[in-house]
């Protein structure tokens, strides 16, 4: 009965892969873009979810159990995973995932995470975790504490996240057509985030059944399963395989097809930076999902769909730490930059100190008319004498915004972004960053190796009113967006 797991997991991967499914991303986003519209995609899941497991309970297809709130466990445990997910760029279940698309450093992040939940729950820090649980409420479920059946809270919430789910397809439909790769079947596209909600959250329905037919009361989960997983392969215990096992790996199995069959499976090794981030922060998954119970997919999807403390408390805590850590982390490469309107002026002292040009004549323009004449009196513009690699103008001048340091002048107003090896999301932070510096009609040529980017830089070109003139494959796992600002 385990290999049902098996399958439920390479489902899972499939769906989660193809529809670049990362909570991680979605609770970031709340924070980074002012946006709920990914966000919507977890409520579907939660939803479906809801609605399928009240059904099940009640026709007695299951019997699940709930655990006793925690406080201190839950939410120090919600904050820290939270934090954890932005270093490792990823959450549990986004992490099995994308090591399935050859991300090295999603490699690192999984045996930390591995590791550290093994040492909280059957290893050396499970003293810790005692204390940390030492502070037990009786509070289980809101439908318990209010004494009423659980479909009280189910209909409503599927009422809400339908309306959201009409809204925001509504605004989706009202915006500019999204950019897709060029001449590329439909099956290789992928999902829209909404009806990868709507399959996951079918996926956990079927999930529960098959697993405690397997001898395990519980549906989808990723922490446990992960530490026996480590354990299994340590200690060749036995009675760590299980259904749960059999899932985690079912995860990586079904991304790593998913990627393989559509030409988004690269090996793709980590540099220093993410590494070092991936080991903390995959360490801090760990402890955070032991203390609270489970991670984005155990509490954010399962418990929550049960209405529990523990899962909505958590939730709220894990996407607390993901704002704080996104707004320490996750910012764009510092440059030497400029922001200037281009009606500003400078004396001749002030443009050199602040040039960072990629070609002069593109940042020195003559103030008046005047300065438009040619000594012949031709009508064009005199050339001023180069100092230092700079053009020097001999009076005021208007400047352009200074191009960044980051982007190479590919000449007639293309520049070239090189986001290769960078993980998500700082594709997109980069794009953005370096977005500001054009002008209006300027083009900006982004090559990038980061999956979750195909969908993300082109939602933002449409949201924010940029053209999408070119997008195409380059190779394995490769892609180049070309961006025409708005």
């Amino acid at each position: 009965m385990i290999l049902t797991g098996l399958a439920v997991g390479i489902a899972l991967g499939i769906v989660m892969q193809r529809g670049r499914f990362c909570v991680t991303g979605m609770l970031r986003d709340i924070f980074l873009q002012r946006s709920w519209r990914t966000f919507v995609g977890l409520l579907i899941v939660i939803a479906v979810h809801a609605v399928g497991l009240a059904a099940l309970t009640s026709t007695g297809v299951i019997t699940p159990t709930y655990n006793n709130f925690a406080p201190m466990a839950v939410i120090v445990g919600g904050f820290i995973f939270g934090f954890g997910i932005i270093l490792s760029g990823g959450c549990a279940s986004g992490t099995w995932y994308r090591s399935g698309e050859g991300l090295v450093g999603s490699w690192i992040a999984l045996a930390t995470y591995a590791i550290s939940t093994a040492a909280m729950k059957d290893g050396a820090l499970t003293g810790f975790t005692d204390v940390m649980f030492s502070w037990e409420t009786e509070l289980t479920t809101l439908p318990a504490m209010f004494g009423v059946s659980v479909w009280w809270f189910v209909i409503p919430f599927a009422a809400l996240t339908a309306y959201l789910v009409r809204r925001f397809m509504i605004l989706e439909a009202q915006r500019p057509k999204i950019a897709r790769l060029g001449n590329q079947p439909a099956w290789k596209r992928p999902l829209h985030v909404y009806t990868a909600g709507a399959l996951i959250g079918l996926i956990g329905v079927i999930a529960w059944p098959l697993s405690a037919a397997a001898g395990r009361n519980s549906g989808l989960g990723i922490t446990t399963p992960t530490s026996h997983t480590l354990q299994y392969a340590t200690t060749g215990d036995e009675s760590y395989l299980n259904w749960g096992v059999m899932l985690v790996l079912g995860i990586l199995v079904g991304s790593f097809i998913a990627a393989k069959a559509t030409g988004e499976f690269r090996v793709r090794v980590a540099d220093a930076t993410t590494s070092v981030r991936a080991v903390v922060g995959g360490t801090m998954m760990g402890v955070g999902a032991s203390l609270a119970g489970g991670c984005t997919v155990g509490n954010g999807m399962v418990q929550t769909s049960l209405f529990s403390f523990q899962g909505w408390i958590a939730l709220l805590f894990i996407a607390i730490g993901v704002g704080v850590a996104a707004k320490i982390f996750l910012k764009p490469a510092s440059v030497a930059k400029r922001e200037a309107a281009t009606t500003e002026t400078y004396s001749t002292e002030e443009s050199l100190a602040h040039a960072t040009p990629t070609s002069a004549e593109d940042r020195v323009l003559p103030l008046n008319t005047q300065d438009t004449q040619d000594t012949q009196g031709t009508g064009t513009a005199a050339t001023p004498a180069p100092l230092g690699g700079v053009k020097v103008a001999t009076s005021l001048v208007s400047l352009k915004p200074a191009v960044s340091e980051k982007l190479r002048d590919l000449g007639s107003g293309y520049y070239a972004l090189d986001s290769l090896g960078a993980v998500c999301p700082f594709p997109l932070i980069e794009a953005k960053d370096v977005m500001k510096t054009l002008q209006s009609g300027d083009h900006l040529v982004i090559d990038f190796d980061c999956t979750q980017a195909t969908d993300a830089i082109p939602q933002w070109c449409a949201t924010d009113g940029h053209e999408v003139t070119d997008f195409k494959e380059t190779g394995e796992a490769s892609w180049q967006i070309t961006v025409k600002k708005g």
